[in-house]
């Protein structure tokens, strides 16, 4: 009898674990991105931004307002009682060689002595000459400082311009100063320099006149095939002092990719001041202009070629010509080489023998 076979061994396994229902995760989509970096980016600012009080408050401390002026002081010119009646500027009229009288007035509201520094700028300005270039304010107090401006006795006739200027407490305070010289006056404007520069019109304005002029600008471009830019007149940002020369851009961003323009300038001022000047350009896309070089490079070169090979060459080998036909009675020569016909091997007839 044969052993019984063996019983197959069982493995124990460990028991799998059960599968547990999960809540499923929210999905960080595009527009909850965005909102969640709105509100960090917006809580950042206002972290970051100091309230207006305490920016007030900053800059009363430094001495200054938040507008830039001073915060306990001003100045302006004199013989205003109030803010209502105050002169936006010093005025004065004279001859050449005449003194011109005038004040300026300096406002401490502060609780402490303001000292500021006087002094005048510009052309008007120094002709100015202060009673003391340094005064002392006490508080709360205005004072009025007297002026005395001489226009100089070579003066030109029509206006100059200047400043007044005061500095105390770390600021800065001017005036401006207009004279009216008296005399013949003369307004003359020109308009120079005229130039086309990307997508720019460059021009320079001169006063060579003797009185101040507020001017005026238009501006028309033509091309080949008709206007590109029309721009009527209009007043310009500027006073032109006498003598003073401006350099102003004018913007064009709509200039062509291929045309050949002209540009007009014609500026005006009061008094009859009045002038003009252009300037020409021509555009020419960069690519076309470079494609159209190599075409015709190529062309040029294709009808060398062609042309090399109807002429023949020095270098080319004639065709051989063909030999002459033998005289009546003459033997034929064998053995000739191909340098041509052997003297010894003339026919009898060529040698002078007798038949």
């Amino acid at each position: 009898m044969s052993p019984p076979a063996p019983r197959p061994r069982r493995t124990l396994r460990a028991p799998r674990p059960r599968r547990t229902s999960h809540a499923p995760r929210p999905r960080l989509t595009p527009s909850v991105l965005v909102a969640v970096l709105t509100a960090v980016f917006a809580a950042l600012l206002h972290a970051l931004t100091p309230f207006p009080a305490a920016a007030a408050a900053a800059d009363t401390a430094a001495g200054a307002a938040p507008g830039g002026a001073p915060a306990d002081w001003a100045a302006r010119p004199g013989g205003g009682a109030g803010d209502r009646d105050a002169r936006p500027y010093v005025y004065l009229e004279g001859t050449p060689g005449t003194a011109l009288q005038d004040r300026l007035a300096v406002t401490n509201s502060g609780r402490a002595p303001l000292t500021v520094r006087l002094r005048g700028d510009g052309r008007a300005g120094a002709w100015a000459r202060f009673a003391d270039d340094t005064v002392t304010v006490p508080p709360r107090t205005r004072a009025e400082v007297p002026l005395a401006l001489t226009v100089p006795p070579a003066a030109t006739p029509g206006d100059a311009s200047g400043e007044l200027v005061a500095t105390g407490r770390g600021a800065e305070v001017r005036v401006p100063v207009r004279v009216r010289i008296g005399g013949p006056t003369l307004a003359a404007l020109t308009v120079e320099d005229v130039e086309i520069a990307g997508g720019a019109i460059r021009y320079a304005l001169v006063n060579r006149g003797n009185a101040l002029l507020r001017p005026r600008l238009a501006v028309r471009v033509e091309g080949v095939f008709g206007t590109l830019l029309d721009r009527p007149e209009r007043p310009l940002p500027l006073e032109l002092a006498p003598g003073r020369r401006v350099e102003r851009t004018e913007p064009w961003p709509d200039a062509p990719a291929l045309d050949a323009v002209t540009v007009r300038l014609r500026v005006a001022a009061e008094g009859g001041a009045r002038d003009q000047a252009e300037a020409s350009e021509t555009y020419v896309p960069v690519a076309p202009a470079a494609g159209g070089g190599l075409l015709l490079g190529g062309l040029a070169a294709l009808a060398s070629r062609a042309y090399r090979k109807r002429r023949p060459g020095r270098g080319t080998p004639r065709p051989p010509e063909p030999p002459e036909p033998p005289e009546a009675g003459a033997q034929p020569v064998t053995g000739a080489s191909h340098r041509g016909p052997d003297p010894d091997h003339r026919p009898l007839a060529q040698a002078g023998a007798r038949p």
